[in-house]
């Protein structure tokens, strides 16, 4: 599987929150599929369809993050 990374920063690790607030941490496919990074956790509640990067300020939908393995120039 690969991991879509931050457009800014070019990190693959972002968080989703709930209504609570709650967050969760999370990475994206290279399908732009929001899988848990711990396997036991639940999506269940979240809403996938913003995330926050933890390396830096950007924050977005899925689709708009960078293939993991490509290089800005």
């Amino acid at each position: 599987m690969k991991k879509m990374s931050c457009p800014q920063c070019e990190i693959h690790r972002f968080f989703v929150k709930n209504e609570m607030n709650e967050q969760l941490l999370v990475n994206v496919t290279d399908n732009y599929e929001v899988v848990p990074v711990n396997s036991e956790d639940s999506l269940d509640g979240f809403d996938l369809s913003m995330l926050y990067c933890l390396g830096c300020s950007w924050t977005g939908s899925p689709q708009s993050l960078r293939g993991g393995n490509k290089k800005r120039y």
